[in-house]
């Protein structure tokens, strides 16, 4: 009778041990889940907030301003415009407009 009390006894203390080590690695896994999930919404604000400041950057104003102020570029104007032609391909063009039959 005691050789199978000790026994039950060492059972008892087996499952109460795998009993802690699993409410321990649970409430673990709560804490690294619970720490992901605030990763996960600090992240997503933060990219809502880059995305409002991609939309301010990239205002028609703005990128205006800047090519006028880096690029030195302007609005172009019939008096800075130059058309250039190309007399072969004014011949080529009827040509080619009637499927190169005459």
């Amino acid at each position: 009778m005691t050789r199978l009390n000790v026994v039950l006894l060492m059972a008892v203390l087996a499952s109460a041990i795998y009993l802690v080590h699993t409410q321990y690695e649970s409430r673990r896994l709560f804490t690294e889940l619970d720490r992901a999930t605030a990763e996960a919404r600090r992240l997503e604000t933060e990219n809502q907030r880059l995305q409002v400041e991609k939309r301010a950057q990239a205002t028609p104003l703005r990128v205006e301003k800047i090519a006028r102020a880096q690029l030195n570029m302007r609005t172009a104007t019939p008096a800075i415009t130059q058309y250039v032609s190309d007399p072969q391909g004014a011949a080529a063009a009827p040509a080619s407009a009637t499927g190169g039959q005459p």
